[in-house]
């Protein structure tokens, strides 16, 4: 499962530079499900999130909420932390996630945490593009059970929460609605 883990995370974050791709700048101010967050700051949160994540970035946002070149430099930062992910390792190796915890986590744990993020990202940037999110059952059922894990409760009202605060989520729920729903995500017309 854990080789998988990594291999379901390559998956999501090559899903999310496919839909970013064709970026033009007048899509950058498209809004996107993250409330107050349109395109552009939420590509410049993903791109720090992956710097952060493999290890070299400072986890703050660029002035502005905007990278110059969101596409390439988001892009770059894709590689970065697949590159990072992929070392010989990385499951066991300590991670430190500043915006989670003032203390290192074990990279299975870290790679199950971004996995969760860029499935959701991923969605919430084929949501704004008005495109569906193109990921393998495999990958969304490999995010499911860690999406389940996710705690809920007050911390979730908090400014600058990971999530929303989980919504009820129906009996036959498809995987991806049932992460989305547990995620605080707000679903119209399906997932």
């Amino acid at each position: 499962m854990h080789t998988d883990l990594i291999a379901a995370d390559a998956v999501a974050v090559r899903e999310t530079v496919r839909l970013v791709a064709g970026l033009t700048a007048a899509d950058l101010s498209r809004p996107t499900p993250c409330e107050g967050w349109d395109l552009g700051t939420l590509l410049a949160h993903m791109t720090v999130q992956n710097q952060g994540f493999a290890g070299s970035g400072s986890w703050e946002m660029p002035p502005g909420g905007r990278f110059p070149d969101s596409v390439r430099t988001y892009a770059a930062s894709a590689e970065l932390v697949m590159a990072a992910f992929a070392v010989p390792g990385a499951l066991d190796r300590p991670v430190s996630l500043p915006e989670i915890s003032p203390q290192p986590f074990p990279g299975r744990v870290a790679i199950g945490f971004h996995l969760v993020d860029y499935v959701v990202h991923g969605w919430d940037v084929a949501t704004a593009l008005g495109v569906p999110l193109e990921l393998p059952l495999s990958v969304v059922e490999a995010t499911l059970p860690l999406a389940r894990a996710v705690p809920d409760g007050p911390l979730r009202l908090e400014p600058g929460a990971a999530f929303a605060p989980a919504l009820p989520v129906p009996a036959d729920a498809e995987p991806l609605t049932e992460i989305l729903l547990r995620l605080g995500r707000k679903i119209v017309g399906g997932s």
